[in-house]
């Protein structure tokens, strides 16, 4: 099983509303570092953490190279090789270079791009237990689809990296 540090902080981002990318009001998490993949089945360790923390759903390639975003569930994306430059967010978002090691969390709308990557990018997806994804492009008949799907996306019960106790729970609750 990987090494993951008790006391590790992910950096938060709150991505606004753009008028064709959603976004979402709760906070994109970035894990710098997270995993240990020192070794040569970076992906089984990857899917071994996530599986652990009950986020099966799970893929293995890279990110597409168009923007778009899911309106139907959150979802973790763990780089397993190499390293790439995405933009998160949409357009106006922010752009972040993500490395082996690193685990970004998208809450639903969140718009992402891949802007350019290593040859050995290689990333690990995951989804937490729920709707099933669908790819969704930025046009306007999407975007007001999406603005009434996203509210009704469940905050996961886990973290895909830290578990029950994760900084994702009390990050991503909602008010009652």
């Amino acid at each position: 099983m990987p090494v993951v540090s008790a006391d590790l902080k992910p950096l938060t981002f709150v991505f606004e509303d753009d008028g064709i990318v959603p976004n979402n009001p709760m906070p994109f998490l970035v894990y710098k570092g997270a995993i240990d993949i020192a070794n040569a089945h970076p992906e089984k360790i990857i899917e071994g953490l996530f599986g652990a923390n009950g986020w099966d759903d799970m893929w293995r390639n890279g990110v597409y190279d168009y923007l778009h975003y899911h309106a139907t569930v959150h979802e973790v994306l763990g780089i397993a090789r190499g390293h790439a430059r995405v933009r998160f967010g949409g357009d106006a978002g922010k752009e972040f270079e993500i490395s082996a090691g690193d685990v970004a969390i998208l809450p639903a709308g969140t718009g992402h791009q891949c802007l350019s990557a290593s040859e050995d990018f290689s990333v690990v997806g995951a989804y937490p237990p729920g709707a099933r994804m669908h790819v969704t492009r930025p046009t306007p008949e999407n975007y007001r689809k999406a603005l009434k799907t996203i509210p009704e996306v469940r905050p996961p019960k886990t973290d895909p990296v830290m578990g029950e106790d994760g900084p994702l729970v009390q990050l991503w609750k909602r008010p009652d």
